[in-house]
């Protein structure tokens, strides 16, 4: 019987790619690099600073400015957060009536504590989240089961009685090991790379109000 439903954030709840994006190729004009397209940036927001700065400029956790140019990533897109993110379509209503089923429902994200905190009350959410999981709220981001047994404890559901939905292999992987049962979402951050076929999943849905079918 499932109790709660908890969710990614960066593309499952809100399209938070154009604010990435744009911090992105704000940092490259400054630092003389050719920008990106959006559609070269929309598969891989959900990678976080990381993952933009190696499509970006090709700097990796390995390269010796790595920490540098995070950390001006980083500034560049607490300038911009809020400026075009917004709640993927139907999500408001998918929350409306998980509410009115009685159903708890909370954000378990990597993103760090110090956008999550600022974003989440700006998003408009039709219902407030029961728990919101920063990516270093635990010490420890997804794939690791840590947030989400966090999140459980922190709404007294066990991870059995919970669904968990992502655009992510980390999401997936983090779901299944916790004890949650992993819902794929389609209208997320996925790349033509990517291999979701493989991937860890109980359930895969093309809108969001396709997961009521599954309750």
């Amino acid at each position: 019987m499932i109790q709660a439903v908890l969710f990614d954030l960066d593309g499952t709840l809100a399209d938070t790619a154009l604010d990435l994006g744009g911090a992105l190729n704000a940092l490259l004009r400054r630092r003389g690099y050719p920008e990106k397209s959006m559609s070269d940036i929309r598969p891989h927001a959900s990678h976080g600073a990381n993952g933009l700065l190696k499509i970006g400029a090709g700097i990796t956790p390995e390269h010796p400015e790595h920490a540098e140019w995070r950390q001006e990533y980083l500034a560049e897109y607490d300038r911009r957060y809020a400026d075009e993110t917004v709640l993927f379509d139907g999500i408001n209503a998918l929350l409306l009536e998980l509410d009115a089923r009685g159903l708890k429902w909370g954000i378990i994200t990597n993103k760090p504590a110090r956008f999550t905190d600022k974003l989440v009350p700006r998003l408009g959410f039709a219902v407030p989240p029961a728990v919101v999981v920063s990516g270093d709220t635990c010490g420890e981001a997804k794939p690791s089961v840590k947030p989400m047994h966090h999140a459980c404890a922190q709404i007294g559901v066990a991870p059995e009685a919970c669904l968990y939905l992502g655009d992510a292999e980390r999401d997936m992987l983090a779901a299944k090991n916790a004890g949650m049962q992993a819902v794929l979402v389609d209208w997320g951050y996925i790349s033509d790379e990517d291999r979701t076929e493989e991937w860890l999943q109980d359930w895969r849905i093309a809108k969001p109000a396709d997961l009521l079918d599954l309750l």
